[in-house]
């Protein structure tokens, strides 16, 4: 707790977190303050104003981030053709074996991915692989018959983002060690992202409440309105 507190003191001393800062300026204050002794990562914080109760107004989708997301991502592939996944970059790749090994508990990637055939089988497991975030999905591009594309969508730094039920988004958009223009052109294109995902049926008041930058251990710096109002 004091080294947070310390960190804390520290960061109020580069800029007024209460106040709200254009983009730019944003990353540039985030960059400046202290850094843990690992490579944090930057996350962008969405508070909307869809109602989360209501399910045509969820919120999800991906996009890739132009710098990636400066993670390793451990990639499963659900598939009857182990070797081409494999072969494709894929970190794991099998149908029943995986299954049986989820089902013992093993959950060591970070994406799984699925052929339209594989999914039929593996539909069956969704109550373990659900909660976890780590379902196939169509509408994350997740479920797909053309793997190598796939695999090399997500391990390039496709991120997903999806609401959750208080209605709020958290998406990774980098580490501490990238530059300032790096976060600011992957914070944008993550922006433009969930600006467009906003559902049909959402009528009156703002889409996008608040959006909020901070690091894995820094506080959050608030990002002004003007930069996402136009959603």
């Amino acid at each position: 707790m004091e080294k947070h507190s310390k960190r804390y003191r520290s960061a109020v001393q580069v800029a007024d977190l209460l106040k709200e800062y254009p983009l730019k300026e944003a990353v540039e204050i985030l960059g400046k303050f202290p850094k843990a002794k690992f490579d944090e990562t930057v996350e962008l914080s969405f508070r909307l104003g869809v109602d989360p109760a209501s399910g045509d107004q969820m919120i999800r989708g991906t996009t890739p981030l132009p710098n990636g997301s400066g993670k390793k991502v451990r990639v499963l592939v659900f598939t009857d053709n182990p070797k081409a996944a494999l072969d494709a970059g894929a970190d794991h790749a099998g149908l029943q074996d995986m299954m049986a090994k989820i089902n013992e508990g093993w959950l060591d990637f970070d994406i799984a991915i699925a052929t339209t055939e594989a999914m039929k089988t593996v539909r069956t497991i969704a109550r373990v692989l659900g909660p976890k975030g780590l379902m196939p999905n169509p509408k994350s591009g997740t479920v797909t018959d053309d793997i190598p594309a796939g695999i090399k969508a997500v391990k390039a730094g496709r991120v997903e983002f999806k609401m959750d039920k208080t209605a709020n988004i958290g998406v990774g958009v980098g580490k501490r060690s990238f530059a300032s223009a790096q976060i600011l052109e992957n914070v944008q294109a993550v922006l433009e992202a969930v600006g467009k995902a906003k559902p049909a049926s959402f009528k009156g008041g703002n889409y996008i409440k608040t959006v909020t930058i901070s690091s894995s251990q820094s506080p959050s710096v608030k990002i002004s309105s003007a930069d996402f109002s136009k959603y």
